[in-house]
């Protein structure tokens, strides 16, 4: 008995490992020991029950088993933690000789199949060990201050399988079986190889047990994230100063332009993990801008770092400001760059507001010669390539125009300021002109500018490809179909196409994606039903969407964790793709299989990280700029699809919610192209079926953002109701009744309230709308200005109706004779200037009694025929929001209008503008009820003794209905009504 349980500890013994073994931990030693001495204290205290006769022999095991277990336990303690701390004290005394040596020779390399920097474990820390000789197979580690760690997203993620890691102390420490890492692998695959692969494209396994393998782009990045801020601006421009080493080195050795995607986007990560964010934004900012002009003349050396910048302005909004102050005050040589110039404004780099003014001074009426030249060359190739941005340099037009003007100028010049003047009018000198488009300079940008009609090759596929895409895809569909799939699998898929080469993005990207898109949109179309004998189509209900969720599911691994690189060409592809699908099949076009994928898309990429900071904030940027390519003037069928998209729980209101209000003009200008498209139907009443559904989900839309984001309608209002034709009474009113939360709007119907009492009506409002915009297309803005300030020249109000008329050809695809966006503007225009000049009075008569701006109002109300009359006091009315001065000062405008003018027909049509806005479906907007109230209530108008209101019965009834709704029942009683 006492042998056979004798063995059984003894056998236990054997079992546990040594204490010089460093496979196993210090938790394990401890577990292994006091396993072994339970085992032990439980066979004496069954050996002492056994022999209860001797009592000698069973004293003395019963003394050892009380008393002896807790000595040796304490003992064993005390040796396993002297050898613990003898092993970490050798450990870092080899880390700190490896790092110093490492130092001094230069970058360590693996030998034969090695991979060099392994990662630790979990906790971030770096494995202590080293490789034992440069033939060995394990993999070395790399040793590196803790604090260099950031984002490991673009790391190479291996499975738990292929790589078994024990850990000790938070320390990482790879175990005996790193052969299968290396094996897992093809024979053919060196470590060579497979640093070549974008390893930022590649999806990142969550959870502690999955390791990294750095790529060789990404060696810096070593760690795992850091949630709080900790970086100095010091530490941002050290850390940039090698992030331009690698991008140097990635150029110098003609890199692909995915690999140095990967290497620009470590940039904005460095400033988003910096205390001052603003600060080491500028500070990099300006290291990047002195370095774009080291060698102004590679073009991809510029467009890198264009790209840079604008990586920085995503996270900075301060950036735009500086760079235009370091290019405005920079020497002659940098200034008249004019490749890096135009590199600047293509990507919104520039206030041109300030450039604009500094150009037209600097070349100071053609005396400054050198700027004279730089200017014309410059707007020669904004002609071409980059016209939109004419109109924002309008003084620097009018400075040339005046050189133009000069005898002996160039004739080129003169054709050139004619076509800037008169794009549209000027086609045909455009060729005649000797300036031709120059090559752009290649940039890295996130997303092209509204470009996505080069995204198709022209050259047919290569022999077999189609073919091997679909076998890829096949393959892809097993993996997701397979019980127990994991994302191990699907990095290893994701492996094998970065080295087939189908993720390069080349153009063999390009036709990788487009035969996907095609082969998923085939399928999912397959279960449509066409009735060929009545030549309708109809649709079953159930489409099968399996191939198109697997082909999203695909894309959103290839990005996931990988910096969004590719995204802006696989949406090109699609949006090409769309494009021409809608113009071949035309009537018989199906947008539900699209729709579905960028639904996909937006639910996949939108919940990997918060909006926040600037972070996935070009991934929704670049679908607002794929939704602006599909908008329905270009793809009318694909018009309910792409409504449904724009206002995509995924979509808009994260767009809107962006840091800083950055979504904001994407959104703006995704509805400026849906009303658009709607005006001419809406211009002209007539709403088919389609068009009645599309203008009842848009009036829905509007009203969410009424409720949801009212800031937004309130800052956009002037672009959105001009575009929106002045019949279409009710959506401009959801737009004019929206109101900042932060601002108390009282009940209009409170007797004797005055607004111009009310604390807001002295906050004039925000307007992120560019009000004076027409006006200068129309080189008017200047001449407002002068008048309103000297009111010369004295034939401009003679001459003001006749510049609000637009060219015969122009009418009758307007609908209209007038220039309605020229009203809008200087109607706004003028009442905003004229608040600012008579603000500081007290008086609110004396804001509408005096003033150029009164003149300008009055001559137009005079001069314009009906129409004419009715689009500017549309103009007036649009102004009439929440309390505020610009509600203040036009409707005292209208009020005293109405009340000095010896014309009934004026006064009859500005009841009617106001009426009209008051008997449709609420929201009313409260100016509109304000104005209104005080026009029918107050004795000095005598509204209720014109005789327009008893022009008919109808109309009697109606101003019963108003009058009764409005409290002033009691006055139309006391006209006799």
């Amino acid at each position: 008995m006492l042998s056979s349980q004798f063995f059984i500890g003894y056998s236990v013994t054997l079992s546990l490992p040594s204490f010089s073994s460093y496979s196993f931990s210090q938790q394990d030693l401890l577990l292994s020991t006091f396993f072994f001495l339970f085992i032990l204290y439980i066979s004496l205290f069954l050996l002492n029950l056994n022999h209860k006769g001797s009592g000698i022999f069973c004293g003395f095991f019963f003394f050892v088993g009380l008393f002896g277990f807790p000595l040796i336990c304490v003992w064993v303690l005390l040796v396993i933690r002297l050898i613990h701390l003898w092993v970490l004290f050798h450990s870092i005394f080899n880390g700190l000789f490896q790092s110093s040596h490492a130092m001094s020779s230069g970058p360590a390399t693996a030998g034969g199949t090695g991979l060099p920097g392994a990662y630790g474990s979990a906790s971030g820390q770096l494995n202590p060990g080293y490789s034992s000789g440069p033939g060995s197979t394990e993999f070395e580690a790399v040793s590196r201050p803790q604090d260099e760690s950031t984002e490991s997203n673009s790391a190479l993620h291996l499975s738990a399988s292929s790589l078994h890691i024990g850990v000790a102390d938070g320390a990482g420490h790879i175990g005996s079986e790193d052969d299968s890492a290396t094996a897992s692998f093809p024979p053919t695959t060196s470590a060579s190889d497979l640093h070549s692969v974008d390893s930022s494209d590649v999806a990142k396994e969550s959870g502690a047990s999955s390791q990294s393998l750095p790529s060789q782009v990404t060696t810096e990045r070593l760690g795992t994230g850091i949630s709080e801020p900790s970086l100095t601006t010091r530490d941002a421009l050290d850390r940039y100063q090698i992030v331009a080493q690698k991008l140097e080195a990635l150029l110098n050795n003609d890199g692909k332009d995915a690999e140095a995607q990967v290497v620009i986007a470590e940039v904005p990560e460095i400033i988003l993990r910096c205390i001052s964010r603003d600060e080491a934004a500028l500070a990099v900012a300006q290291k990047v801008f002195k370095g774009l002009y080291e060698n102004g003349s590679n073009n991809i050396h510029i467009g890198a770092h264009l790209a840079i910048l604008t990586a920085i302005r995503d996270v900075c909004k301060l950036v735009v400001k500086e760079l235009s102050s370091w290019v405005i005050y920079s020497d002659e040589e940098r200034k008249f760059n004019k490749d890096i110039t135009i590199g600047l404004i293509r990507s919104e780099l520039l206030n041109l507001d300030e450039y604009n003014v500094h150009m037209a001074k600097l070349i100071d009426g053609g005396r400054n010669k050198t700027a004279t030249e730089f200017a014309i060359s410059l707007l020669q190739t904004l002609v071409v390539e980059e016209s939109k941005v004419i109109s924002e340099l309008h003084n620097l037009v009018d400075a040339l125009a005046k050189v133009a003007q000069k005898p002996g100028s160039p004739e080129s010049l003169q054709q050139l300021v004619e076509i800037v003047k008169n794009p549209a009018g000027s086609a045909a000198a455009l060729s005649s002109v000797n300036f031709g488009k120059e090559d752009k300079a290649p940039g890295y940008s996130t997303a092209s500018r509204e470009d996505y009609n080069n995204a198709e090759s022209v050259e047919p596929d290569p022999a077999g490809f189609l073919e091997q895409v679909s076998m890829l895809f096949a393959d892809w569909y097993r993996r997701c179909e397979l019980p127990g799939a994991n994302d191990a699998a699907f990095t290893n898929y994701i492996l094998q196409l970065h080295q087939s080469g189908l993720l390069e993005g080349d153009d063999m990207t390009d036709r990788f994606f487009r035969l996907l898109t095609e082969l998923s949109v085939t399928h999912c179309l397959s279960s449509e039903v066409i009735n060929s004998g009545t030549l309708q189509l109809s649709q079953v209900q159930n489409l099968s969407f399996l191939a198109v969720d697997i082909y999203a599911k695909l894309v959103f691994s290839i990005l996931k964790g990988s910096n969004k690189v590719l995204l802006s060409k696989i949406l090109a592809v699609t949006v090409t793709f769309i494009q021409k699908d809608a113009e071949e099949k035309k009537a018989f076009f199906n947008p539900r299989p699209y729709s579905r994928l960028f639904i996909n898309w937006l639910q996949d990429l939108g919940s990997l990280e918060p909006i926040v900071d600037g972070a996935n904030f070009q991934v929704l940027a670049m679908f607002a700029n794929a939704f602006h390519a599909l908008q329905p003037l270009r793809v009318p069928s694909f018009s309910f699809a792409w409504l449904e998209l724009v206002s995509h729980q995924h979509f808009m209101p994260k767009m809107l919610t962006a840091n800083g209000q950055k979504g904001w003009p994407f959104i703006q200008r995704l509805l400026v192209d849906l009303f658009q498209f709607m005006e001419p139907f809406l211009r002209s009443a007539e709403l088919g079926i389609p068009v009645h559904f599309l203008y009842k989900g848009t009036l829905r839309v509007l009203l969410v953002l009424l409720h949801d984001f009212p800031e937004f309608l309130c800052d956009y209002h002037f672009t959105f109701c001009g575009v929106i034709p002045p019949s279409c009474i009710q959506m401009r009113n959801i737009i004019l009744s929206a109101f900042p939360r932060n601002t108390r709007v009282p009940d209009p119907s409170i007797p004797n309230l005055q607004i111009d009492l009310l604390p807001e009506s002295s906050q004039s409002p925000r307007i992120l709308s560019e009000v004076d915009a027409a006006l200068k297309a129309k080189q008017m803005k200047a001449d407002v200005d002068e008048y309103l300030k000297t009111r010369q020249p004295g034939s401009f109000l003679t001459e003001l109706k006749q510049k609000l008329l637009l060219p015969p050809s122009d009418a009758a695809a307007a609908g209209t004779c007038y220039n309605v966006p020229l009203i809008n503007s200087l109607v706004l225009y003028v009442g905003m200037q004229a608040i600012q000049q008579l603000q500081p009075k007290t008086v609110p008569l004396a804001m509408c009694l005096v003033g150029a701006a009164l003149d300008i109002f009055q001559t137009l109300i005079g001069d314009l025929d009906t129409e004419g009359r009715y689009l500017f006091l549309n103009a007036v009315a649009n102004q009439l929001r929440y309390p505020s001065t610009h509600t203040l000062y036009f409707s005292l405008i209208l009020l005293y209008l109405f009340a000095e003018s010896n014309q009934e027909i004026i006064q009859e049509q500005i009841t009617r503008v106001l009426l009209e806005r008051l008997i449709v479906n609420r929201p009313h907007p409260w100016g509109h009820l304000i104005n209104f109230i005080e026009l029918i209530k107050n004795r000095r108008y005598k509204f209720w003794n014109r005789a327009f209101l008893r022009c008919a019965p109808e109309i009697e009834k109606l101003f019963e209905s108003v009058s009764r709704r409005c409290g002033a029942q009691n006055l139309w009683m006391k006209h006799g009504f």
